[in-house]
């Protein structure tokens, strides 16, 4: 199911005008679910004591397993009666219209593809298990499942003024990279570590990276890496907290108050941060 690049211009023969095409579950072979019966495992030996009680319940109720890849149509209704939410396949990377729509009508876009064998380790960009087993038992989560359609409101708004640059950070920090805190520990949610065995071990357990509260304004103005380990998590007190910052903060104000401000680099420790951990960003020299 997988080929070099999934990255597209417009939408391919036989798909829709919003861009989704059939699953195509048939069509994968015993490899492609021997794939996601190793990943799954992999991951299931890390996560618990790592893992948000939001991300396992998730799992639990969605009936996430090692038995092959998912069919979006049954896995979409238990998480359609849970949250509202569905999920819908597209051939891989959509515009950002196309995107943030589905997102703010509750439909979460996956890829139908799954990686090789030889690539169970890096990716370039996400496919079926990133996407279902990263992304979606989090939707099973109310409060994060309303997040992430105030987010793709968010998203819209923001391509009409301009400022998409500086709200795709904070889906970066939170969606993809970000870090919980339940009682007196840590636990990730981001979707980019929890489908990753070496990443989820780096994030909680590396003495190199900064992890830092996540404050609006300053995860916007703040560089990312796409080709390794994060150098800076941000971390969230909660996901109510979450969500009570992104539907009562208007936007607008803080697009154009960051406007002019300098960017943050990736490893970056301001003043004014309430930093959890200085990171010896001993990892990231060692790559330079």
């Amino acid at each position: 199911m997988a080929s070099d690049t999934h990255v597209l211009d417009r939408p391919p023969e036989g798909a829709n005008a919003d861009w989704t095409i059939p699953q195509g579950w048939d069509a994968y072979s015993a490899e492609d679910h021997a794939t996601w019966d190793t990943l799954y495992a992999r991951q299931m030996k890390l996560l618990p004591g790592r893992a948000s009680d939001a991300f396992l319940r998730g799992l639990d109720a969605l009936k996430l397993s090692e038995s092959g890849i998912p069919d979006f149509e049954e896995l979409s209704d238990r998480l359609e009666a849970l949250t509202g939410w569905r999920v819908v396949a597209v051939p891989g990377l959509v515009p950002d219209d196309v995107f943030f729509t589905h997102m703010a009508n509750r439909r979460f876009v996956a890829g139908n593809f799954i990686r090789r064998p030889d690539q169970l380790d890096y990716l370039q960009e996400p496919d079926v298990f990133h996407d279902v087993f990263g992304h979606v038992p989090m939707l099973a989560d109310p409060v994060f499942a309303d997040y992430l359609a105030a987010y793709g409101r968010g998203g819209l708004r923001a391509l009409e003024l301009g400022s998409l640059k500086q709200l795709a950070r904070l889906y970066w920090y939170t969606v993809e990279f970000g870090l919980v805190q339940e009682g007196d520990d840590l636990r990730i949610y981001g979707a980019g570590i929890v489908s990753s065995a070496s990443e989820t071990r780096f994030s909680l357990d590396d003495p190199s990276p900064n992890r830092i509260m996540l404050d609006l304004a300053r995860v916007m103005r703040t560089d990312y890496r796409i080709d390794d380990f994060q150098q800076t998590y941000f971390v969230i007190p909660s996901f109510d907290e979450l969500l009570r910052l992104t539907v009562e903060t208007d936007f607008a104000p803080v697009y154009e108050a960051i406007r002019d401000q300098r960017e943050i680099a990736v490893d970056e420790i301001l003043p004014e941060d309430v930093v959890l951990t200085e990171g010896t960003q001993d990892y990231a020299r060692s790559k330079a």
